[in-house]
């Protein structure tokens, strides 16, 4: 067999990037939610789609009912225009990571304004299309939209090189799926990109949990926390990923005000300047809410004095120089040793290249039959949660299972919890 394999004679389809990460099934779910809140564009954006209720909020195994659906339309009600609303009044081009299915797209094209959607190449293959499907062709020119990997250094800046001036970027349901180590990888690519173009970084994701309480609560009193758990469990089971917990990801059990901290000091500790913005400074006259109790709505506007946005700009006294993590373009050496395959994998398998590995993978096993998997990593600088999938179907493929030897710290923490051997 060819020591070298070459990518460029490998087809990565649709399929292939759905199973090495299928977290964007959240994606659909979310489009679907804002829609049922009554939401114009939404509306036309799912229709295009095709999508149902029940293939975009039943999981595999939990069928979503009408108390899911209603508190979920009106948390996308408030996520999806605070951060569209600050986003706008920034100027700047909004760069929307990741863009998802949002409609944003086509509320800015409609009032002239520049925007970008990044995201996993698997959605940027549906959601291009359907956008511009419904842009004229004045629209569409500020339009654009990238795959990309939020990890990836090289895949950021080669898009964001094709931006001129400030940017706005914008984060919202992202972070809740990252690794501390994807987090850490993301946080300094974002401020690597910020401190070239200028500008700032909006997410609603830290203290999206203390929303999600907020409005909860608010309707259903005593049974929040059990619904809470019963909704983390549906948006597992849909994306098969599980919501990590990380050094942004404001926790609400335990100490709430700790917790907070820790968040806050993270990203200082990443280079940046914060500022708490609360939501009830920028909500808008929710469509979701115009049926329901004016006590609860009363409450919940209350509680969103206390519930903020992160606004995030790059610190210039920080002057540390920044890891190049996720840099390293892909490749992999293939080579079997009778019933055992082995890869000697370089750079960083992130997103991007993991579908590529799955190819190899599959494309090999079509006319062999491998007991076990040797990997060589002593090149291998990253592995992404997409990555580790694609190591996990390896492993549980293989009766004997995969064996990595020459591990980098980063590595090996990515693989701790899992069966893989290391050496």
């Amino acid at each position: 067999m060819d020591n070298t394999f070459n990518f460029e004679g490998i087809e990565i389809g649709q399929d292939l990037l759905e199973r090495t990460n299928p977290v964007f099934n959240t994606a659909r779910m979310t489009l679907f939610q804002l829609a049922a809140a009554g939401h114009g564009d939404a509306k036309a954006l799912a229709e295009r789609l095709n999508l149902t209720r029940e293939d975009t909020q039943d999981s595999k195994t939990v069928k979503a009912d009408g108390d899911d659906l209603f508190i979920n339309s009106i948390i996308m009600d408030v996520r999806y225009f605070t951060s569209g609303n600050l986003a706008m009044q920034s100027g700047f081009t909004v760069v929307d990571l990741p863009c998802g299915f949002t409609p944003r797209a086509l509320e800015f094209a409609k009032s002239g304004n520049k925007y970008v959607g990044m995201d996993l190449p698997a959605t940027i293959n549906e959601i291009e299309p359907a956008i511009m499907s419904l842009l004229d062709e004045d629209q569409k020119k500020l339009v654009y939209f990238e795959g990309v990997d939020a990890t990836n250094y090289l895949s950021l800046n080669s898009a964001f090189d094709k931006i001129e001036g400030k940017v706005c970027i914008t984060t919202e349901g992202l972070l809740m799926y990252l690794t501390d180590s994807e987090m850490d990888a993301m946080c300094d690519n974002i401020r690597k990109i910020l401190a070239e173009h200028g500008g700032y970084w909006i997410t609603l994701d830290p203290e999206i949990s203390l929303l999600y309480v907020l409005i909860m609560k608010a309707f259903y009193g005593c049974r929040t926390r059990e619904l809470m758990y019963q909704m983390r469990y549906r948006i597992e089971d849909k994306s098969d990923a599980t919501v990590v917990q990380n050094s942004m990801n404001i926790r609400v059990v335990g100490d709430v005000e700790e917790n907070m901290n820790n968040a806050i000091n993270y990203i200082a500790s990443k280079g940046f300047k914060l500022e708490r913005i609360p939501y009830a400074e920028h909500v808008p006259e929710f469509k979701s809410l115009e049926n329901a109790d004016p006590k609860i709505v009363a409450q919940i506007k209350e509680g969103l004095k206390r519930v903020c946005i992160w606004k995030i700009t790059v610190d210039e006294s920080v002057k540390e120089d920044i890891p190049d993590t996720g840099t390293g373009s892909f490749n992999a050496e293939v080579s079997t040793d009778g019933d055992m395959l082995n890869l000697i994998l370089s750079g960083n398998l992130d997103t991007l290249s993991a579908p590529k590995l799955l190819a190899i993978y599959e494309k090999i096993m079509e006319d062999n039959a491998f007991d076990c998997v040797f990997i060589d990593c002593s090149k291998l600088e990253y592995v992404s949660s997409a990555g580790l999938r694609v190591l996990l179907i390896m492993q549980n493929d293989c009766e004997g299972g995969v064996t990595m030897k020459s591990c980098n710290e980063t590595v090996i923490e990515v693989l701790s919890d899992t069966d893989i051997k290391i050496k």
